[in-house]
């Protein structure tokens, strides 16, 4: 029988790996697409008409330089239907170039006044002014950011930012000295120079903005400028008098003196920065606060820094659009133009813009709805892009979790590796209802109600500071402006938080019902007592800790043993110094100042009697429950008892 040859064995087919290419890549794309170094497609298009000396990584290649070098790779090409991301055109209001020097028009100072809380900022705009802005500022801290108006007498004007200065404030001082021209920094004469003195000094300084001092408080008797103006040397702000460029008034808000030359001061320094402004063409302005009023919807307060605003323009600030129904000044009286430099409210806002955007007019309402949803899709993709690296990261993390866990068991058995997981699911299991009460009792969940977008960013800004979580954490659940609401009342009853309100109120009726539902309402006037009181919900939430407290004290005269059945007792002799010995109390042991032995007696006799309390100047003898301690003479044998004490917040928010 005749042999068959054996089939001839074909050599396995090779698929060739499938490059996805696109018209106008560039070189780095390409190579990232085969998985190779940019210097494989150098190589590939050596020796070919590609001018290689001019390509860079983000050069863009033609069709056939693109198949050249997929072909020269042995890989397989296929093309892309759309990976071009259509770039979309930029719908965005922006501001306009430099205005012609021949428009300029001379304009009125801004001038921020900063300092120290309770250094006397807002007494004296009330005497420049001559208004009671204290009737509306309660506890002598201004409470949001405003804008006012003055006129002098000679006829200059001068608009007044009135910032916080309270240290925690810092991001609304900062905006402040975006729209400002001059500093003026209030320093108490009999205080000096304070953390948030300093913190305003440095804000003028980032802002590139002069400073003028007004050393305030000159009428107390305990008053000494020549110190606060030395002290500020170490923070370069050199006064005329010792050679540097920085004006010194010493004023009195309280008593008005020297005020005049005060004003006298920044109108001498606004001239000398020549001022002006072009008050022709659209709009430019900026947010210097933003609240709802009840009546008439959502009104900012904006400084106006280009054109002229009228009734009916059309504004874009940040996420929102207005078309100007309504323009009052800072007594509520009604405008019909606001120029350059001039503060002014302004109503007919379709959604509340934030402190600090800034304005631009446009020349219609489609353009305006138009700049607004330009800003909503970016602002939608910048966050689709977060949430994307978000994920990524979560996904790095869920796989070297996986990989620690292969390792971890990849050496067992399948059975063990069963059992193993097995256990710890159930460890899991058991674990889940105890955490979930932890968890509970040591989260504060609060809601924060406030009257103007400022203080709203303040409080907010306030909590960002917040590092004790460690201790208690602070969850903010929801944040809004307005009086509190019943959803405001659902939502802390939901999460057992409790909400904060700042110059808002709380109705009757949502009193009554935060009350049946269990759910606490703190309202308050001062930022800072606001933060204070949730200082004190936090420490209620942290366990109490254990204080030692002394009853009384001996000292050890003697030692010997006594003999116990089968044991030897080591007993110490004592004599009580101080207070008293109880027996049911905790004791300590002090040798040469240290701690040797805590617990508790197991016996204490006077002479051969078994008692309860040894008193002052008496002798007794006394045994530990710890049988190995030695006595030495001239220990201490303290007598004390624990008491739980109330542990309090490592929060320091700064002030």
């Amino acid at each position: 029988m005749e042999k068959r040859s054996p089939k001839s064995q074909l050599p396995p087919v090779k698929t060739k790996k499938e490059v996805e290419v696109w018209v106008g890549m560039t070189v780095e794309e390409l190579a990232s697409a085969m998985a190779k170094d940019i210097d494989c497609v150098y190589e590939a298009l050596l020796n070919t008409a590609c001018d290689t000396d001019s390509l860079e990584a983000n050069s863009h290649l033609d069709e056939v330089w693109i198949k050249e070098v997929i072909k020269k790779a042995g890989m397989k090409l296929k093309w892309s239907k759309l990976k071009q991301e259509r770039i979309r055109e930029n719908k965005d209001a922006v501001r306009r170039p430099g205005a012609d020097p021949a428009l300029l028009r001379p304009r009125s100072p801004v001038v921020t006044i900063m300092g120290h809380v309770d250094h006397g900022k807002t007494t004296l705009l009330d005497k420049l002014r001559e208004t009671q802005v204290a009737a509306m500022e309660v506890g002598g801290i201004t409470q949001h950011i405003g804008a006012f108006l003055v006129s002098l007498s000679s006829g200059e004007k001068i608009t007044f930012l009135d910032t916080p200065g309270h240290a925690a404030f810092s991001a609304m001082r900062a905006r402040g000295a975006q729209v400002t021209d001059i500093v003026v920094l209030v320093v108490a004469a009999d205080d000096g120079v304070m953390k948030q003195t300093v913190e305003s000094i440095q804000h003028a300084k980032d802002a590139e903005v002069p400073i003028i001092l007004a050393i305030n408080k000159c009428d107390k008797t305990d008053a000494d400028p020549e110190k606060v103006k030395k002290e500020l040397l170490a923070y370069d702000v050199v006064c005329e008098e010792y050679g540097g460029d920085v004006q010194a008034v010493h004023v009195s808000a309280l008593t008005g003196d020297n005020l005049m030359a005060l004003a006298e001061a920044i109108i001498a320094l606004a001239e000398m920065l020549e001022l002006k402004a072009d008050p022709t063409g659209p709009v430019e302005g900026t947010v210097i606060e933003a609240f709802t009023d009840k009546g008439r919807g959502p009104v900012t307060t904006a400084i106006i820094q280009r054109g002229t605003l009228r009734k009916g323009s059309i504004l874009v600030a940040g996420k929102s659009w207005a078309k100007v129904r309504l323009m009052f000044d800072e007594n509520g009286k009604t405008l019909h133009e606001a120029y350059p430099s001039m503060p002014v409210g302004i109503i007919g806002w379709r959604d509340l813009p934030s402190a600090g955007d800034e304005i631009l007019e446009v020349e219609s309402e489609p353009r305006a709805r138009e700049v607004v949803e330009w800003r909503k899709s970016e602002q939608k993709e910048e966050k689709g892009k977060d949430d994307l690296k978000i994920m990524e990261e979560k996904r790095k993390e869920h796989q070297a979790a996986h990989r620690r866990a292969r390792e971890k068991y990849g050496s067992l058995h399948w059975k063990e590796r069963s059992y193993m997981q097995y256990l710890q699911r159930k460890e899991q299991r058991l674990l889940k209802p105890k955490e979930k009460v932890e968890r509970d009792s040591s989260v504060l969940p609060v809601i924060i109600k406030g009257d103007v977008d400022g203080s709203v960013e303040a409080i907010l800004n306030l909590l960002d500071t917040y590092d004790a979580s460690h201790e208690c954490g602070l969850e903010l659940v929801h944040f809004g402006l307005g009086d509190i609401s019943e959803n405001d009342v659902t939502f802390a009853e939901t999460f057992d938080g409790i909400i904060y309100g700042f110059n808002v109120d709380a109705g009757s009726a949502i009193q009554q019902s935060a009350a049946q539902k269990g759910v606490k309402i703190k309202l308050h006037k001062v930022i800072y007592h606001l933060i204070e009181d949730l200082q004190e919900e936090l420490s209620r939430r942290l366990p109490h800790a254990l204080e030692e407290c002394p009853v009384g004290e001996a000292s050890i005269l003697a030692t010997f043993t006594v003999t116990e059945g089968k044991k030897k007792v080591p007993v110490a002799g004592c004599r009580v110094q101080k207070g008293q010995l109880d027996r049911q109390k905790k004791f300590k042991l002090i040798r040469n100042g240290e701690v040797v032995w805590k617990g508790s007696l197991t016996s204490l006799k006077h002479h051969k009697d078994d008692v309860l309390v040894i008193k002052t100047g008496m002798d007794c003898g006394l045994s530990l429950d710890e049988e190995k301690v030695e006595f030495k003479l001239g220990d201490q044998i303290i007598c004390y008892e624990e008491n739980e004490v109330p542990t309090k917040t490592s929060w320091d928010p700064g002030f």
